[in-house]
């Protein structure tokens, strides 16, 4: 049987030029679509944070939300979702950073975490690690006790892992 490493390499699309020339996207629709991927992948993430008591999962907008939402219903946790300015509608804080391609700024309410929280940060690559980065500085806010990193996909030649500091740990399911 095929790894979900295996499974997932060959079913990410690769696009060149998106969304700017020199830029190499990896488009993981191609995997969400297939469902037997897309079930061994939830599997997969939820085996390995099943017994880290983890009560938050935190995903970053938009891809994140995907397995972020699966891995908390699987886990029995709450979601919270990480927006672009604008998209929230309470109360928010935020932090800007910046992007491979330019600068964003990401928001999360300012009710969503509390400070027994176990939380899991989803998002599915980790390219240069701004919008992580970001995502970790947010959550830091609300001093949670514990706070794990994952990401389906992680492009190692950006380095992205260098910015993420003060959490328990950093996973990706495959490496490019």
């Amino acid at each position: 049987m095929n790894t979900i490493q295996d499974l997932l390499e060959k079913s990410i699309r690769n696009v060149a030029d998106f969304p700017k020339p020199g830029i190499q996207f990896k488009d993981i629709t191609t995997a969400l679509k297939d469902a037997e991927v897309l079930k061994r992948t939830s599997d997969y993430l939820y085996n390995q944070y099943k017994d880290r008591g983890i009560t938050q999962v935190v995903g970053i907008e938009s891809r994140g939300f995907i397995l972020g939402s699966i891995l908390a219903y699987k886990l029995g946790a709450g979601f919270v979702l990480l927006r672009k300015p604008g998209k929230l509608p309470a109360d928010t804080i935020s932090v800007e950073y910046e992007l491979e391609y330019g600068t964003d700024k990401i928001e999360i309410h300012k009710d969503s975490l509390l400070p027994n929280d176990i939380v899991l940060l989803h998002d599915d690559l980790l390219a240069t690690g701004g919008s992580a980065e970001a995502a970790i500085k947010l959550i830091s806010q609300f001093n949670v006790k514990e706070t794990h990193v994952n990401f389906l996909i992680e492009l190692d030649f950006l380095n992205g892992r260098k910015r993420i500091n003060g959490v328990e740990s950093i996973d990706s399911t495959i490496h490019f």
